[in-house]
């Protein structure tokens, strides 16, 4: 079991560490505090690893 920091694991997701830090208290990404730091399993990463895009999505290109 090798467990990641939530900095690691934002580095490796692509995004900040507080929103690593928004995913566990969602319950999205399971975590264990140890003293200060949260704690991920590398092997729980694919629950979020696969997600969809948000926001306004792209225009669609004009015909000519």
């Amino acid at each position: 079991m090798e467990y990641l920091t939530a900095k690691q694991v934002a580095e490796k997701l692509g995004v900040s560490p507080g929103r690593v830090r928004q995913l566990v208290a969602e319950k999205r990404l399971p975590a264990t505090k140890f003293g200060n730091s949260l704690m991920i399993l590398k092997t729980d990463l694919h629950l979020v690893r696969e997600r969809k895009r948000t926001g306004r999505p792209p225009k669609a290109k004009a015909a000519k």
